[in-house]
């Protein structure tokens, strides 16, 4: 599993903390960007571990086999076997698919992990609750640490600088970025190798695209 080698902790489990209350649970954003936004961070822990990388095929970006070796963990397994069985999709279709189910499976390995409480149950006379962080400083801290980063305009490592990307390409930098400087973020990105800068690249434009599509 791809890990941050400072804080132990898996892209796509940060990324869920960024994008929902630390409190209450609940989405920070719409549950289409939110899903395609978590679609990403799956993929990018697959290419962070060295499964997948992403390259031109056939005039469109699509994503490129590299180690189908198991994962040892379920989220991104299930995104890997999809991809062995199917690997001619476009990456966009890739984000647009695994976005359907990533903010469940993200949230059920969370609740696995002891990092969110399990839902309530769901009542006939109202939706079930969202599952809630068991630890709030837990919870915020990718969001801190980001935004200290920023703040500094220290460097990231390559695993943040990727949720960085996502964060800003989900539209979610505005709504927990104390300092949105264009700068930092361009540069950050910059940084990364070309595959990981074409995720965020991808990400943008599919959310881009939920958008445009709900006007």
């Amino acid at each position: 599993m791809a890990k941050d080698h400072l804080s132990g902790s898996l892209l796509a489990n940060d990324l869920y903390f960024v994008l929902h209350n630390d409190r209450t649970g609940r989405m920070r954003l719409h549950p289409r960007v939110t899903g395609l936004g978590l679609a990403g961070a799956v993929l990018g822990e697959l290419m962070l571990a060295g499964h997948i990388t992403a390259g031109i095929a056939a005039g469109e970006v699509r994503l490129a086999l590299v180690n189908t070796h198991p994962t040892g963990d379920p989220v991104t397994q299930k995104a890997l076997d999809h991809i062995i069985a199917e690997p001619s999709h476009s990456f966009r279709t890739w984000l647009q698919f695994l976005g359907q189910s990533a903010p469940a499976d993200v949230g059920s390995r969370m609740i696995q992990a002891g990092l969110l409480h399990p839902p309530a149950r769901r009542s006939w006379l109202r939706a079930a609750p969202p599952p809630t962080p068991v630890d709030p400083n837990t919870a915020m801290w990718p969001i801190g640490r980001l935004n200290l980063a920023v703040e500094r305009r220290e460097p990231l490592n390559e695993q943040d600088n990727v949720l960085l990307g996502l964060v800003s390409a989900a539209g979610g930098a505005r709504v927990v970025l104390w300092d949105q400087d264009p700068d930092y973020l361009a540069h950050a990105t910059a940084a990364l190798p070309v595959h990981l800068r074409e995720l965020v690249a991808q990400t943008e434009a599919a959310v881009g695209d939920a958008v445009i599509s709900r006007r």
